[in-house]
């Protein structure tokens, strides 16, 4: 990723900022070039994408966010957005939430009871994403979720580079898990896509992968074991005390955790 420099700011996100006084850079964006902007009118996050798949991401996000905004969700609003076809570039002006991801909160949480009840508060807010209305602008009417993503899964197989490979595509083709109740989904819920200020939930980035889809995919993703993260029964029992239920088998966990989600 390369740092945002102010004379690359499209006018349109200057305009919305006001003068800007400074721009500094979060640890975070594998996806996007990231910055945190100190304008006249507040501070915003601007991101930047400039090569595909990234920018076809980006894009998505923006749409996906503009769907949900009449929920409740606590997501960030799209303040602007910004297309520079010539330089191949996506832009997006979004709020700035105070806090730190899920993943750095827990690294640094050494009570295990406090760490239980964040964990808990990060699987009821999954639940609350699951039995939201998934808006109409996000319903695709052709297409089934699994295929689709298979579909694209065998896509960015042939032209990026991915961690699955032919063998892992060919056995998610012929070994897939029976049918659920497809939900709205946030499609890459995992530890780095929560903030979270004192101990509360503050925001759900990330909103790419949004949509109408299985559940299982979620709930697989955000339970996959991290450095000082689920890696313990204990949480992944408070994450399911959280959500309200454990609608996920371990062969289900490992189809979405470690089979589709590698060419992601």
């Amino acid at each position: 990723m390369d740092p945002i420099r102010l004379d690359e700011l499209p006018s349109e996100i200057i305009e919305y900022a006001g003068t800007i006084t400074s721009l500094t850079f979060p640890r975070q964006g594998y996806t996007s070039d990231v910055a945190i902007i100190e304008g006249s009118r507040g501070r915003f996050v601007v991101k930047r994408s400039k090569v595909e798949p990234y920018s076809s991401w980006l894009s998505q996000e923006v749409h996906v966010l503009n769907g949900l905004r009449s929920t409740e969700l606590p997501i960030p609003e799209v303040y602007r957005f910004a297309e520079q076809k010539n330089e191949k570039q996506v832009w997006a002006l979004l709020p700035f939430f105070e806090g730190e991801t899920l993943r750095q909160t827990l690294m640094k949480e050494r009570n295990t009871d406090k760490k239980h009840e964040i964990i808990y508060h990060f699987g009821a807010v999954l639940s609350t994403i699951h039995s939201t209305p998934c808006p109409d602008a996000l319903i695709s009417s052709d297409s089934v979720w699994l295929e689709d993503m298979l579909s694209r899964a065998e896509y960015n197989l042939t032209h990026y580079s991915v961690d699955g490979t032919a063998e892992l595509l060919e056995m998610l083709k012929t070994n897939k898990p029976l049918p659920t109740c497809q939900t709205l989904i946030h499609g890459d819920f995992t530890i780095d896509n929560v903030l979270v200020s004192n101990g509360k939930i503050t925001s759900i980035i990330d909103w790419s992968g949004g949509g109408y889809g299985d559940p299982r995919y979620d709930l697989s993703l955000a339970i996959r074991p991290k450095p000082s993260a689920f890696e313990v029964q204990s949480e992944i029992d408070a994450f399911f005390e959280g959500y309200g239920k454990k609608l996920l088998t371990e062969q289900e966990y490992s189809y979405f955790a470690e089979g589709l989600y590698e060419f992601f």
